[in-house]
């Protein structure tokens, strides 16, 4: 079955521009130079899968087709991550929404937005469950995904694996044994923050190495801050089968 990926966002928890900075990528002109929240929508076999549902939700869903979401994947509970959940409100219309993810972003959804899950829920709120996972495999709509076990610095977090597809974000590194859930892929999309070293995500360098250590036949590079440089000076630099994602970009993986 092939996937068709759509990059809803590719920024860092700030986006790109940054409020305020008036550096050489925030001023560009070139649409790729600017990001939404990271983000990306799954459709497969007619079903359709969100990973993350940050703060700029909305605006990247006014572009796409308006379909049923079959299941909502969150890798985390930073607020750049899961700050578009009361957004799924439209989606509803199709029937309840479930989002899959670990126990304590679980309890963090129900803290921070208590009003989407009570008993008795006023008209109008987003109809939605939650199913916590762990590391173990589970299915959507026929569908098996994988969870991969990533450190955001000392934030234990998730990504997915969907066939040959790998969604890896916020990551500083990947624990030894998570490797092997990452051979044979056709596509991964791992985190390049900047090139600068930082306490919690991937520099360029360190998501390099990581993409060689992988192997996958091409690998895209998300959750991008203004640090990184321009996005073409950037793409003319990286090896063949590595790409700078953008938002909008499609691509496709069986």
């Amino acid at each position: 079955m092939n996937m068709k990926i759509t990059f809803l966002g590719t920024g860092t928890s700030t986006g790109v521009p940054e409020i305020g900075c008036t550096c050489d990528v925030c001023k560009s002109s070139d649409v790729k130079d600017k990001r939404l929240r990271a983000s990306v929508l799954i459709n497969m076999d007619g079903k359709n899968i969100l990973i993350d549902c940050g703060p700029d939700f909305r605006q990247q869903m006014l572009q796409q087709h308006f379909d049923k979401l079959h299941g909502v994947l969150l890798t985390h509970e930073h607020y750049d991550h899961v700050g578009g959940i009361d957004d799924l409100r439209p989606f509803c219309k199709f029937g309840d929404i479930d989002i899959y993810t670990e126990p304590y972003v679980a309890d963090a959804l129900k803290n921070r937005i208590p009003y989407c899950f009570e008993d008795n829920k006023y008209p109008g709120i987003p109809n939605i469950s939650i199913t916590e996972i762990g590391m173990d495999k589970f299915s959507i709509e026929n569908i098996s995904i994988t969870p991969i076990r990533l450190m955001h610095h000392l934030l234990p977090i998730t990504g997915f694996r969907i066939n040959n597809f790998a969604y890896l974000t916020d990551l500083k590194t990947i624990p030894e044994s998570e490797f092997i859930k990452l051979q044979n892929l056709d596509a991964l999309v791992i985190n390049a923050l900047r090139i600068k070293e930082h306490i919690s995500h991937q520099t360029l360098e360190q998501a390099l190495v990581n993409i060689q250590k992988i192997a996958p036949k091409k690998a895209y590079l998300t959750h991008i801050s203004h640090h990184l440089g321009l996005h073409e000076a950037v793409q003319s630099k990286l090896p063949a089968n590595v790409f700078l994602a953008y938002d909008s970009l499609i691509i496709e993986s069986e």
